[in-house]
């Protein structure tokens, strides 16, 4: 009997790209299926304005606005755009942003010292220190210097710790930019194989651990997906296999087309993470992600753009994670 791979495709008020094409099942048999493009970039702008307005509701009940710091360290390019859009996403959802710049020549100890004062400042909600820093500092001594509660990146080893136990906690931002995008384009993830290539701290592994979670847990982002792990010394082999059996696979590495179509199995959901400054062959420079797109948007059922996918999504959730912690520290101060 011959099967027929059916993709739901789900309305939103967001715009999809569809693209038709066609592929050869494992009875030989031609099935046609549409091949969804997961707009991060549209989806940001959706929660943005859903964030605009509930802060707007939270100032019109007599509470200031939230509140973030970003710390810049150095002279990177990349940091300072990267700093720059968050400033824009900020300040256009009503959240009061700004940039504290350094040159490179700061010592870790003075900048431990701003972090402490910023810890201690009853209006600021919000601190993030973007990475990388000099090489001379230490960046997870630098991380768990910021209070937890105001670690809007989730990079604090409380905040990292409490989700590995299912707690309420701030998540680290792209990471919850995975699984909001799940979320928000309904795609399936109980019981479903999930591939994660990629095992850093700050991406890789929060990914799995709330795609592995049990959704009736404390913190509410449990998927239910049964999870495998990779990373740059899984033999290539066995990455090809293990991608082929996967109905997700989210790829945070910054490997260029390292996903190639004889990976992906027919259908499946690809989350690309992985973002890497290439030159063309014309001498032109442009990003692209780990999966060589144009082969592999001819087999998988839906998949993010690079750039447009989770980068985007990636700001607007730094923009929640920002409101949250406002959220939780008037509480605090509330019961104090």
């Amino acid at each position: 009997m011959r099967q027929i791979l059916r993709l739901r495709v789900f309305s939103s008020l967001l715009t999809s790209t569809m693209r038709s094409h066609t592929y050869i099942d494992s009875l030989g048999s031609a099935s046609s299926i549409m091949a969804r493009v997961l707009d991060g970039k549209a989806l940001a702008a959706e929660v943005k304005n859903e964030l605009k307005l509930e802060i707007a509701n939270w100032v019109n009940l007599g509470h200031r606005a939230p509140s973030i710091r970003c710390i810049l360290v150095g002279d990177d390019p990349a940091s300072h755009t990267y700093v720059n859009n968050k400033i824009i996403a900020a300040r256009f959802v009503g959240i009061d942003a700004e940039v504290i710049k350094h040159d490179s020549s700061i010592t870790e100890e003075q900048l431990l010292r701003e972090i402490e004062t910023l810890n201690a400042d009853s209006n600021v909600d919000g601190i993030l220190v973007q990475l990388p820093i000099p090489e001379t500092m230490s960046e997870r001594k630098v991380c768990n210097a910021v209070a937890p509660e105001k670690d809007v990146d989730g990079f604090h080893i409380v905040n990292i710790g409490q989700l590995c136990v299912d707690m309420p906690t701030m998540v680290p931002a792209t990471a919850l930019a995975v699984i909001e995008m799940l979320k928000r384009f309904k795609i399936e993830t109980f019981g479903r194989n999930a591939v994660v290539v990629g095992r850093s701290k700050n991406v890789g592994l929060p990914i799995a651990m709330m795609l592995h979670s049990d959704k009736k847990h404390d913190n509410g982002l449990g998927m239910d997906a049964t999870v495998t792990i990779c990373h740059r010394y899984t033999p290539k082999e066995k990455l090809d296999n293990f991608c082929q059996n996967a109905d997700i696979i989210i790829t945070a590495t910054g490997v260029p087309k390292l996903i190639k179509a004889n990976m992906v199995k027919p259908g499946a959901t690809i989350i690309d993470v992985g973002i890497t400054k290439v030159t063309d062959e014309n001498g032109k420079s442009r990003l692209v992600g780990d999966v060589d797109y144009d082969e592999v948007s001819k087999v998988a059922g839906a998949l993010t753009p690079v750039p447009g996918g989770v980068g985007p999504m990636t700001v607007a959730m730094l923009m929640h994670n920002t409101f949250q912690a406002a959220k939780n520290l008037r509480t605090k101060s509330a019961l104090q």
